[in-house]
């Protein structure tokens, strides 16, 4: 039922003016651009859609316009999270679902919560949920491990919890939770680096913010994975992996937005507190793209 998400998604950006208003018409060009070459789904409201600078009323009028322009098209996923739980149990109740498939849904940050807490905080947004849900694990940004014990019991009690974009670049706990996992609980990678030694372990797919340069040839990737054919995959991870590490020295989505400008697929604004990647990155990314 959620073979779907065996694929490449998109961590989608959202694009602003210079005013820092959003750029729906970019917006529109990058998911039509993400659609023609062959993106298995979109994820909105995520980190590299820079949520956290959102306000509620952007938010809504955001997801209504992916969902009217991607028009049942591809699966859409939304960025429903926090460090406080009820009040994302408040966002689930007041959200309008209709053209979604699923919730994507971080780990609470700053608290520091233990793994107990975790566990709680998943089990009442599952029993709140209308949307099955994948949960993410990023304790770079968080703060907090969700250590593979948690996952796996998320995985083995909560039914509409269908999976885990797991960003802790921890292979010893990637590996734990795919062998111990229910059957059809999905692994997503969560770091595009390393996305192909994730799937050659067993995982399923990715959340990718590099897709947004680059759909076609991460989608195709991670077919090929699926396929068993790691060989061929092996020589798209490395034809990318020198743009994937740029985009990331000053941190996401500054640096893919800085790609997306070269490609003239995006504006490179974002909003404070995070600013556009500095010179010396931008030229990188900019002779790695033209390099490709």
């Amino acid at each position: 039922m959620y073979t779907v998400y065996k694929a490449a998604g998109v961590a989608l950006i959202t694009p602003f003016h210079k005013d820092g208003s959003i750029d729906f018409k970019s917006l529109e060009r990058l998911i039509e651009f993400q659609i023609e070459n062959n993106i298995g789904y979109f994820v909105v409201l995520g980190t590299t859609g820079e949520s956290a600078t959102l306000n509620k009323d952007e938010r809504f009028a955001l997801i209504d316009f992916v969902v009217e322009i991607i028009n049942k098209r591809k699966p859409i996923v939304i960025g429903i999270g926090g460090n406080n739980t009820q009040e994302v149990l408040n966002c689930i109740k007041s959200s309008n679902f209709d053209g979604i498939s699923a919730i994507l849904s971080v780990c609470p940050s700053y608290n520091k919560p233990p793994q107990n807490g975790i566990f709680q905080h998943f089990k009442y947004i599952s029993n709140a949920s209308p949307l099955p849900i994948i949960i993410y694990n990023v304790p770079g940004r968080t703060g907090v491990n969700m250590q593979a014990e948690t996952t796996l019991k998320i995985a083995s009690e909560l039914k509409n919890i269908i999976g885990i974009k797991e960003a802790s670049g921890n292979f010893l706990q990637i590996m734990e939770i795919i062998k111990n996992k229910p059957k059809n609980f999905l692994v997503l990678s969560g770091d595009d680096a390393l996305t192909l030694p994730t799937m050659v372990l067993g995982g399923d797919g990715v959340i990718s913010v590099i897709a947004n340069a680059y759909p076609k040839e991460f989608s195709k990737m991670i077919h090929l994975c699926l396929e068993g054919k790691y060989n061929e995959a092996q020589i798209i991870h490395y034809k990318l992996l020198d743009i994937i590490n740029a985009i990331f020295i000053e941190g996401s989505p500054a640096g893919i937005k800085a790609a997306l400008e070269v490609m003239k697929l995006s504006s490179n604004n974002l909003r404070l507190p995070l600013v556009s990647v500095g010179k010396t990155t931008y030229n990188l990314i900019s002779k790695l793209i033209q390099n490709q």
